[in-house]
């Protein structure tokens, strides 16, 4: 494993590329993984989610991991990243929430309440699988 400081931008150039990934933190002492939605701006990633999860109170001034990838896109080189940093509570300007895209209506059946962290990545992992084979689809005869 190649760990590797921040400052090389192969890692937030390809976290730029999907809109989710996953948040990893401990609450209570027990670990969670969750889904975000990710912008990166100004070098720093910005994440969206439910309030209503109480994720982001766990996370707030704590270090963090971070991760993505783009194993469903169906591209030949397959990568998957990971970062860690601190995490602040954060207010997005108005360009950073016209990069969010509209809010999920929904989540887990109840109001999607936005809240937002900011992560300053300080060292990450990246992997990745070039000349991944080739999807092949067989349909039952």
């Amino acid at each position: 494993m190649d760990i590797m400081p921040c400052d090389d931008p192969r890692l937030l150039e390809l976290l730029d590329r999907v809109p989710y990934g996953r948040l990893a933190s401990s609450m209570s002492a027990l670990p969670f993984v969750a889904s975000a939605r990710h912008i990166v701006t100004d070098g720093q990633v910005m994440l969206r989610m439910h309030a209503g999860f109480g994720y982001h109170d766990a996370c707030d001034g704590n270090v963090v991991a971070y991760g993505a990838d783009n194993m469903n896109s169906g591209a030949a080189e397959v990568w998957s990243l990971q970062f860690t940093g601190t995490a602040r509570l954060a207010e997005p300007g108005d360009e950073e929430l016209d990069h969010f895209g509209p809010v999920p209506r929904l989540a887990d059946g109840k109001p999607f309440d936005p809240v937002y962290l900011r992560i300053e990545p300080q060292f990450g992992t990246l992997h990745s699988l070039d000349g991944s084979p080739e999807r092949h689809y067989q349909h039952p005869e």
